[in-house]
């Protein structure tokens, strides 16, 4: 098996606690030059890149600007920054619950991304962190879905993301969330709900499909009034939306889902109105570095429970 080479580290800084974009020249491209590729490559467009060119803000692994007219040579490793997009700032905050030389345990809000994505870059509770803490080397050891809030994991130091990454890999992690959604008396619980999940590419909805289950979770009901339920959900699979997809297929899909069991339009940027009704409340694991024994809870409060009115207003 041959040994992929390590990237060299990047030449140029964190910008607003954004990572450069590192671009790698394939081999077995027959392009002249450097330029020619990024132009074919990139959907910035050539009269972009060739700016970006003119003004130095492309840089090769030594941080020296690379020209126009540089010969196009496979495996180089290219870093530039991004074009920020206009972002609408998520008005809540990232808290830290827990802080020490290896990992931070930050409380994420409801509509903000975990990690830079697509539309979501500066304005993602990695990106903040960054700032706030001033820990440039912060890495996120998984991810929850930007409409999610509570408890994520992140690593301080490169060297050991990998072995933080392996515990929710190897499913050494007890996760719990808790959902708001409507009650259904003739649902009989606990149950755990067993299906195949698929996402594909471009598509905003996952759906399930017959075939070998690759997607496992528990659900509870903890209390209900009113027409409305309190469930612990306690997923032992990842994939994309399974407390969601599943909660919806038992009937009780969770309240402020766009997505299920209807794709609805798109939120209007800034309307922070009626979030998901999902937290992550829960994360336990054992460090894997320290050997220390962690148990972490989210203090956060479902509005759709406590105060259903002024969620739904």
């Amino acid at each position: 098996m041959r040994r992929r080479t390590p990237s060299p580290p990047p030449p140029l800084p964190q910008r607003n606690g954004v990572d450069p974009v590192r671009v790698r020249l394939p081999a077995g491209d027959a392009w002249a030059t450097v330029r020619d590729h990024l132009v074919a490559r990139l959907a910035a467009g050539a009269e972009v890149i060739d700016g970006m060119l003119d003004a130095g803000q492309i840089v090769d692994a030594a941080g020296r600007p690379v020209p126009r007219d540089m010969a196009y040579v496979p495996g180089m490793f290219l870093w530039f920054h991004r074009e920020l997009p206009d972002e609408e700032r998520v008005p809540f905050a990232v808290d830290v619950l827990y802080r020490d030389e290896h990992v931070v345990v930050a409380d994420k809000p409801h509509f903000l991304a975990t990690t830079p994505r697509g539309s979501h870059v500066a304005e993602t509770a990695l990106a903040r962190l960054r700032r706030e803490l001033d820990v440039p080397t912060l890495s996120a050891a998984h991810r929850l879905d930007r409409l999610t809030a509570g408890l994520v994991l992140f690593t301080v130091r490169p060297e050991e993301r990998g072995a933080y990454q392996s515990l929710f890999r190897d499913k050494r992690v007890a996760k719990e969330y808790e959902a708001v959604a409507p009650y259904n008396p003739s649902l009989a619980l606990p149950r755990t709900v067993r299906s195949r999940i698929v996402k594909e590419r471009g598509v905003v909805a996952a759906r399930e499909v017959e075939g070998e289950p690759n997607a496992v979770s528990r659900v509870e009901l903890l209390e209900h009034r009113n027409g409305r339920a309190r469930y612990r959900l306690m997923p032992s699979t990842g994939q994309t939306h399974q407390l969601r997809v599943h909660m919806s297929a038992l009937g009780v899909p969770i309240l402020g889902d766009p997505l299920y069991p209807v794709v609805t339009g798109p939120v209007a940027s800034g309307d922070f109105r009626r979030p998901l009704q999902l937290l992550a409340r829960v994360l336990e694991f054992t460090d894997p570095v320290t050997g220390r024994e962690h148990r972490f809870i989210s203090p956060r409060v479902l509005r759709a429970w406590s105060s259903y009115e002024e969620w739904a207003g």
